[in-house]
């Protein structure tokens, strides 16, 4: 049994004729069609009143709403929200628009694409928040109550704090590897006093003729004129160890959540690990990365966009490199040698298909969709357009997000797409190489 479909003209202001829109959604093998003129709105009761079974709902903005309705209801059993009203109904060229709207019901209505794989996330929120004493500690103190924090200085230039609720240290030259829930991070500490092992009893202060240390508990080596007084006040806590400034100590942790406040970017790829976040410098994007970062504590999944078969991969035979197309077109450093093959780390991949795109051989394939699902849903669009009336098309791939959102503003602000541009949306466009065209 198909789909029911739900069409709205959003208070008439899609002018595609109903009549054709519903015969195209039977051709497409739904199972009923209901319009609606105002749906989320004065029409939601009746809307209450005629879903059931798999419904297709022609309304995102008001999914939510529409949602929580259909969740009640014990009639229906799944459903789907699109999009008719941005991606063709709010067009310059609305009037020929009916072809293209029948298209993206036809699309509607395919079944779901199989499941993949997926990949899991693990965080009990170990947090290393990395920056300057002025950044990093009031960092540290709105996420304390929340996650785990443990703070690395890479510039004392602020008091620490009277009370001590979390781990800080000093340090630089740090370098982080890994993921959400397995980073590892080193760094290297340089100055004398050791924050994690200091008392903050002030009596390297009181004791250091030169001034050189302060609140931040760190020495100033340019005023430090190595009496030592520090070392013999601290006494047998050992806080202070000026080997460090001349044989530098390694140190390091493994944390689930990294925050860089630093001016130093840990990681090169243009695609950062999922749980490393680098908020710029200012008062909104520094609380906006609080509430990220709580979220990131928990379990996780996402899928695994790729299947990978060694036994016809050109990567290299008998120790002669050859093909390392993925490799250099990865923007997560996902994918990396290992002898003859490649090792793709699923937890690193971000999903954006280029390197099934550049892969010579089909040793690498995306599967988010598989290619076989993603020809579904472009035969369906181009075919239900053209039986439809519609000439010339072009088919637009788009990510879900960013490009969703730019058609939206093109529909609200602009003339809209053309009545002759299908959209397709994707996890990422780069995922249709040649195997979806052909």
């Amino acid at each position: 049994m198909g789909k029911q479909v739900y069409l709205c003209s959003c208070n008439r202001t899609i002018t595609a004729d109903a009549g054709e829109l519903a015969t195209a959604a039977n051709s497409a093998g739904a199972s009923g069609v209901h319009v609606f003129d105002a749906m989320c709105q004065r029409e939601l009761e009746r809307f209450n009143d005629v879903i059931e079974g798999d419904i297709a709902v022609a309304c995102t903005q008001e999914s939510r709403l529409l949602g929580e309705v259909a969740g009640e209801s014990t009639k229906v059993s799944t459903i789907r929200f699109f999009n008719i009203r941005e991606k063709a109904g709010w067009s310059k060229e609305s009037s020929f628009a009916t072809p293209k709207i029948a298209a993206l019901i036809a699309e509607a209505t395919l079944p779901d694409p199989q499941p993949t794989t997926q990949v899991s996330y693990q965080s009990k929120g170990e947090t290393l928040i990395i920056g300057a004493a002025s950044d990093a500690l009031p960092m540290a103190e709105m996420l304390k109550d929340s996650l785990r924090v443990n703070v690395l200085l890479t510039d004392a230039n602020a008091e620490m704090p009277s009370v001590r609720e979390y781990p800080i240290v000093s340090g630089t030259n740090t370098s982080v590897r890994g993921w959400l829930g397995a980073f590892e991070a080193k760094w290297e500490q340089q100055n004398p006093i050791d924050l994690d092992a200091c008392t903050r009893c002030n009596a390297c202060i009181d004791a250091c003729p030169e001034s050189a240390i302060d609140l931040t508990y760190q020495i100033d080596l340019q005023k430090c004129k190595s009496h030592r007084a520090c070392v013999s006040a601290c006494g047998d806590n050992n806080a202070i160890d000026f080997a460090r400034a001349s044989a530098t100590a390694a140190r390091g942790g493994k944390f689930d959540i990294v925050v860089n406040l630093s001016e130093r970017a840990l990681f090169s790829q243009h695609q950062p690990p999922q749980g490393y976040l680098a908020p710029a410098d200012d008062a909104v994007s520094r609380m906006k990365a609080v509430a990220q970062a709580i979220a990131l504590k928990g379990e996780f999944e996402k899928p695994k966009f790729f299947n990978y078969k060694p036994s016809i991969c050109a990567h290299s035979r008998n120790k002669k490199t050859g093909c390392t197309q993925c490799i250099d077109v990865c923007s997560t450093s996902a994918i990396s040698p290992k002898g003859d093959h490649i090792e793709v780390t699923p937890e690193l991949c971000m999903g954006c298909g280029a390197c099934t795109t550049v892969c010579p051989s089909g040793a690498l394939t995306y599967v988010y969709p598989r290619v076989s699902d993603l020809s579904a849903r472009l035969k369906t669009l181009l075919k239900t357009y053209l039986a439809s009336g519609g000439r010339d098309p072009t088919i637009l791939l788009h990510d879900a997000g960013r490009g969703s959102d730019a058609i939206s503003a093109l529909a609200r602000r602009g003339d809209g797409l053309p009545a002759s541009a299908l959209p397709l949306a994707l996890h990422h466009p780069a995922a249709a190489g040649i195997d979806v065209w052909l």
